[in-house]
């Protein structure tokens, strides 16, 4: 009756609307953005090592839209200079979007020969440029050895940042376990969300590790809305496995954490590794269209 009702009494609005309108209400369904999903490299890694090209174009067909990378090193990706690289991924219909890279400074901060690092770091992301990339990510750093160290991080990324920013590219810091451990009183997580300029740096928040670390990812969201543009959705193995990560709650609340990006990483299997990373996909898919 209520659909007949507005059929009728409704005006002004095209029919296609309407009907999106009308079967919305009908079903008891409320819009919600649907993301694509991207892979990290990682998750295949040996596969990579002995036949890239098959494996890119297994996980193309699997569903997934784009990769980020785990194999930068001197200019190139996984042996391959950057315009390759994209020409492989590109030609299944997928994107290269993000990559993971680093150089960590001196064991000593202060000591960091900064000549060699901003050289290092000038090739990375003409690399990232060149490569078609939209992203570099940090994938770890040392344990700093005091806060003020851990400042000295901070200001880093938020260097790092400026620069990628002026080459087009936004500069992520991925995190594990032992960000949620305390340095003089602070919490490792916390104290670079605060001290590193939104502007520059992004998390990549990996849910499965900040669970590990005793703390609820849609907490931070809350706390630090906007800081999250990509979210690495893993588990002890598969997706979903171990019933420890809430991924619809996390995946509900990720319009307020500042969802961009969705990535698979699959670290350990109960399957054999491709497999592995297709049922992933297939539970992602199955929560994101409820």
């Amino acid at each position: 009756m209520l659909v007949l009702f507005l059929l009728i009494n409704l005006s002004g609005m095209k029919k296609f609307s309407l009907l999106f309108v009308v079967l919305a209400i009908a079903m008891g369904c409320k819009a919600s953005p649907r993301h694509e999903v991207y892979i990290q490299l990682y998750s295949v890694r040996d596969a990579v090592k002995t036949d890239l090209d098959g494996t890119i174009a297994r996980l193309a067909a699997m569903g997934y839209k784009g990769v980020e990378a785990a194999g930068y090193a001197d200019g190139k990706f996984y042996g391959l200079n950057p315009g390759e690289f994209k020409s492989l991924i590109e030609k299944t219909g997928m994107k290269a979007i993000s990559s993971h890279a680093s150089r960590p400074l001196a064991d000593r901060p202060s000591l960091t020969d900064w000549d060699e690092t901003w050289a290092w770091w000038d090739t990375a992301i003409a690399a990232h440029q060149a490569a078609g990339m939209q992203t570099i990510v940090i994938p770890w750093m040392p344990t700093p050895g005091s806060l003020a160290d851990l400042k000295t991080y901070c200001d880093y990324y938020n260097r790092i940042g400026e620069r990628c920013n002026a080459a087009g590219l936004k500069l992520g810091y991925h995190n594990h376990a032992f960000e949620f451990t305390s340095i003089e009183g602070e919490t490792m997580y916390d104290y670079m969300l605060r001290n590193t300029d939104a502007s520059k740096v992004f998390f990549q928040m990996d849910v499965f590790w900040v669970v590990e670390g005793g703390k609820n990812p849609v907490d931070y969201f809350s706390a630090y809305p906007g800081r999250f543009r990509q979210l690495h959705l893993k588990d002890e193995k598969e997706l979903g496995k171990s019933g420890k990560v809430d991924f619809k709650s996390i995946l509900r609340a990720r319009e307020v954490a500042g969802v961009g990006e969705l990535m698979v990483e699959v670290e350990k299997y109960s399957l054999e590794p491709i497999e592995s990373v297709r049922v992933s996909l297939e539970y992602l898919n199955k929560i994101l269209g409820q």
